[in-house]
């Protein structure tokens, strides 16, 4: 089915297969286990009236199944126009000895900048291990092209470690700052003006190796079209371990906000996120 995919990718332009897609959505959500989390989300959070709430849920799925539909076309050979207003932080960084943690989230299309951004560095990043073999193979062969290397999440934590040395060698360690991958440890923090779960290990990690980072948003603006986002967080001035780690997630969870504030329909969290 995925290699099929790609061969239409090929053949087909953009835009007629994200129309095929919008047809199909309506059925989608009625089975949809994350319709209530995300209707609750629009309803809830950003205070929408509920058609209003309903009519957003429908574009977060659309605009999801898009970015899904976006990488399969970069495995078809389709090129997108990636745009990166503050490039220079990242280059600044790169130039630096020391390795550096670069912090993504489910919002946007993160996958996206890893195949078109060359990095004079080596990106060990963290990935989902249960994905086909045709999109580890095509994930692969891209990221070869940008100096990209997939990290697989492991039940026994050895990514964790993995990303640690990568960090001591002077590399770069991505992964996503909203998503608990294996270990139960998170940290609380304000976000919507309630209080949410984020996972520990990035700020822990980070904390630990007195590593800088940098967040990184790739926002989808048109059909062929990304910009990505980056912000450095500030270092923190806190005496403790557990200081240092409140404080970064803080400022990531009110950076994430920012930004899914601005961009609503593409923060793909499909569960109810302040359980």
């Amino acid at each position: 089915m995925q290699r099929t995919l790609i061969r239409l990718f090929r053949i087909l332009p953009l835009g007629v297969l994200y129309g095929c897609m919008a047809l199909v959505i309506p059925f989608y959500m009625l089975f949809a286990k994350g319709f209530k989390a995300s209707y609750n989300f629009f309803r809830k959070r950003m205070g929408y009236g509920p058609v209003k709430s309903f009519l957003h849920v429908y574009k977060n799925e659309f605009e999801f199944g898009k970015v899904v539909m976006d990488r399969f076309a970069a495995f078809a050979g389709k090129k997108f126009e990636i745009e990166i207003p503050r490039v220079d932080l990242f280059r600044e960084l790169c130039a630096d000895e020391g390795g550096f943690i670069q912090l993504s989230s489910h919002v946007g299309n993160y996958e996206m900048i890893g195949y078109s951004l060359v990095s004079p560095k080596p990106i060990n990043a963290l990935v989902f291990a249960g994905e086909t073999a045709t999109v580890m193979q095509n994930r692969a062969l891209l990221f070869g092209a940008t100096n990209v290397r997939m990290v697989p999440v492991s039940e026994d934590l050895s990514h964790i470690f993995a990303l640690n040395n990568a960090l001591a060698d002077g590399e770069i360690a991505s992964l996503p700052g909203d998503r608990v991958f294996g270990s139960k440890k998170s940290v609380l923090c304000r976000f919507f003006g309630e209080p949410a779960r984020f996972p520990a290990g990035p700020f822990t990690l980070a904390a630990q190796r007195d590593a800088p980072v940098l967040l990184v948003f790739a926002m989808k603006e048109g059909r062929r079209r990304y910009k990505v986002l980056l912000e450095r967080l500030p270092e923190p001035a806190r005496e403790t371990r557990q200081e240092r780690v409140q404080f970064l997630a803080d400022a990531y969870a009110s950076a994430l906000e920012a930004v899914v504030r601005q961009y609503p329909d593409q923060w793909y969290n499909f569960y109810d996120f302040w359980k």
